[in-house]
């Protein structure tokens, strides 16, 4: 099945996310509160709710989107390009621009969105963030009422687990044992709150997000038997 999709219909995405707010301090006695219950069953007695807080970022209710990296295959006279885009800065601005590419080149039935465990949480997270800035759904992230194969996604992570829901693979890991080369040669996940806030090196953070996206199309590449991508067909836009 993989190998009848037409490359060409697939748009490939990846997210970085950090807290909301640069630090606990600066939360409201409620959300505080809120914080607090949320992130009990992670920290346990390891750490306080402000110790825990540098990891508020992957909670779509805590954290918030810096940074969406999109590529797209393009055949044009018989040669193979991949194209690469990021939306970065106000959070608000970045989803209404990536929501008018979906619009207007990502939004027929046979169009796909396809992330490493984008399933569990780039496309949830993209979605709740949307509407926590009161923004209407594309059409893409709007499953309600659709049958699960209706819906338009792929997960790189999914489509490795071959059935087995108990099995996680990060990217680093699969695209190690795949022989492609490592999107994780600056920062990982780990390390984007720090750059962000710490650092404030947002383009940092848009080159590690824009090589998970050429990792995840690799990885794609690789389940369908093919060539891998060469530097010669990467196209930053």
């Amino acid at each position: 099945m993989l190998h009848r999709l037409n490359l060409e219909n697939i748009l490939f995405l990846d997210i970085e996310t950090v807290p909301e707010f640069r630090s606990y301090a600066e939360l409201s006695e409620e959300k505080k509160l809120l914080w607090d219950e949320k992130s009990k069953y992670q920290r346990k007695e390891d750490y306080s709710p402000e110790e825990f807080y540098n990891r508020a970022g992957i909670w779509s209710e805590f954290g918030k989107i810096v940074c969406i990296s999109v590529g797209y295959f393009s055949f044009r006279n018989s040669e193979r390009s991949f194209r690469l885009t990021s939306f970065k800065g106000d959070e608000k601005k970045l989803l209404s621009d990536f929501t008018a590419l979906l619009d207007d080149y990502f939004s027929q039935p046979e169009h796909l969105l396809c992330a490493h465990n984008g399933k569990e949480f780039d496309f949830p997270y993209i979605a709740r963030r949307m509407l926590i800035n009161n923004m209407k759904l594309p059409s893409k992230l709007n499953l309600f009422g659709k049958k699960p194969w209706e819906v338009p996604h792929l997960d790189t992570l999914e489509l490795w687990k071959f059935g087995d829901y108990k099995h996680y693979t990060s990217l680093k890991l699969l695209t190690n044992v795949l022989g492609i080369p490592s999107p994780k040669d600056d920062i990982d996940g780990s390390m984007v709150r720090e750059v962000y806030y710490e650092k404030g090196e947002a383009d940092r953070i848009v080159t590690y997000c824009e090589k998970d996206v050429l990792a995840i199309a690799q990885v794609i590449l690789r389940l369908r038997q093919e060539d891998l991508l060469e530097e010669k067909e990467i196209i930053s836009i």
